[in-house]
């Protein structure tokens, strides 16, 4: 069985870092283009989705199982609509929000985007 939601990000909304057990595929529906940001080893990979696919925005990126990812709006003003899809189905048991001190320490190279797309400590109380 899989799971299946719309998710509307706007203006300065984010998805701050977070991983799930299953892999995920997000699909790009409408408004301004998605920055979805994956932590593995070495430097940051950027996905974009959007409509534009001449300029290399994609319709649609899966998110593997188990990595590091989060999300925002590319250009400001503007929303995006996207479709995120799990398999087997989301549960939040299987859900983990990053803690900024432990991604700093895993990811030291990419600690710009860490602090943008994290809280700290005493945000998250």
């Amino acid at each position: 069985m899989s799971t299946a939601i719309y998710y509307l990000l706007e203006n300065e909304d984010k998805s701050h870092f977070h991983r799930i057990k299953s892999d995920e595929l997000w699909f790009f529906h409408q408004g301004q283009a998605l920055e979805i940001i994956l932590l593995t080893t070495g430097q940051p990979t950027r996905l974009i989705l959007g409509p534009n696919f001449a300029s290399g925005e994609l319709p649609q990126a899966v998110i593997p199982a188990g990595v590091w990812f989060a999300a925002q709006v590319k250009r400001r003003p503007g929303f995006a609509l996207v479709s995120c899809t799990v398999a087997p189905g989301f549960d939040f048991a299987d859900f983990e929000l990053a803690e900024r001190a432990a991604l700093l320490r895993e990811f030291p190279q990419a600690a710009e985007v860490v602090k943008q797309f994290t809280k700290a400590a005493q945000e998250n109380i």
